[in-house]
């Protein structure tokens, strides 16, 4: 049986389709159910995050799985043959892929760390859903083998490791100095947790945080010794903030042009800085021709992580030397089947070195 995986990235699709293609969380399992009876795939992993929605899967024949997976894709999405230019990998191609997404080689912000704990999250989820086998339990095993090589034998995470902390690299070359700033978080996820302790971390005076779960709000709020404000309440914070940093779930956009203006209103030409760190979305594209508002979109955080990005493609050839090796080393067994008594012990090991309470977070955004 073969290996095989198809996709789209932020290298390969603008934002603008990659939101439409996006599978949230709890649509998963469904996802896997349908994709598992399609011809040719007999197991499969969908990962879908800000930067990418890649489906990985084993059968026998892949042309055919990967033909299934890319009419699925355009029906289900409603998205025009040709319209997405899906990148299609098979065998070593596939694995070397997934190596190199584990490893933070293959996102925006180069050897960022959520996207190891995403990819995790990922299989666990079509682990739970009982849509992978020996051929996908193997690869994803060895993903995280090679995801650690690469950290440990590297300097690949040198400097702002993240999609996040690009987003307040972005707000404090804006101020010149985040000290004093107050900034508004809407969403109360981990990317929203991990970009409020940045900020907090280079001075922030004020942390608000708004959430359609005023309970995880209030959580996320008080670990940051900041405010929780419920969710049809925020626009009445809108006075006091220099800052808006948006990471929602939601489908839609959650803050429109409308409130953005009454607001400025009342700032009397006070600047507003707005970041939109979701996918889809989540606020509307004419904020930006607001007088005096500025808003950047995930896409545009890229500008910011290449200014460290010499360095870390010097780290990159070392990075492609380790997973090569690897390769080298393990040869076509590296993709073959465990055998079952030894799944479950790699399973049972993963889970208690990769555990929330290890270090690594679960959440690219």
């Amino acid at each position: 049986m073969s290996i095989f995986c198809i996709g789209v990235n932020y290298k390969t699709t603008r934002i603008e389709a990659r939101e439409r293609l996006a599978i949230s969380e709890h649509s998963v399992p469904a996802h896997l159910g349908t994709i598992c009876n399609l011809k040719g795939v007999n197991e499969a992993v969908v990962l879908s995050t800000c930067n990418r929605v890649e489906i990985y899967g084993g059968g026998e024949d892949p042309v055919v799985a990967l033909d299934s997976l890319k009419a699925y894709l355009e029906s289900y999405f409603q998205v025009r043959s040709g319209e997405v230019d899906f990148y299609r990998h098979q065998q070593e191609a596939a694995a070397n892929h997934l190596f190199e997404v584990a490893g933070g080689l293959d996102s925006m912000v180069l050897g960022e760390t959520e996207i190891f704990g995403q990819v995790k999250k990922a299989y666990m989820i079509a682990q739970k859903v009982g849509s992978t086998a020996r051929q996908m339990n193997k690869l994803f095993q060895q993903s995280f083998t090679v995801g650690k090589l690469v950290r440990s034998n590297t300097s690949i995470q040198q400097g702002s490791t993240s999609v996040g902390s690009a987003a307040v690299d972005l707000a404090e070359k804006i101020f010149g100095s985040l000290e004093g700033c107050s900034v508004m978080i809407i969403g109360a996820g981990e990317m929203s947790r991990v970009t409020a302790q940045s900020l907090v971390s280079r001075g922030a005076r004020s942390i608000i945080v708004s959430n359609r779960s005023y309970d995880k709000a209030a959580e996320l709020a008080a670990e940051l010794n900041g405010e929780a404000v419920r969710f049809d309440d925020w626009e009445s914070k809108l006075d006091f903030v220099d800052i808006v940093i948006s990471s929602t779930a939601a489908p839609h956009t959650v803050v429109q042009a409308f409130p953005i203006r009454r607001a400025m209103a009342r700032r009397r030409g006070r600047s507003l800085f707005l970041i939109d760190i979701a996918v889809p979305r989540d606020i509307e594209d004419g904020v930006n021709v607001l007088d005096n508002v500025y808003l950047y979109n995930i896409d545009q955080l890229q500008q910011i992580a290449s200014e460290g990005k010499a360095r870390r493609e010097r780290q990159l050839v070392i990075c492609r030397d380790v997973i090569a090796a690897f390769l080298r080393e393990k040869g076509i067994d590296a993709l073959a089947p465990l055998p079952p008594d030894r799944v479950r012990h790699q399973d049972t090991e993963q889970n208690r070195t990769d555990s929330p309470g290890s270090g690594q977070p679960l959440t690219e955004p």
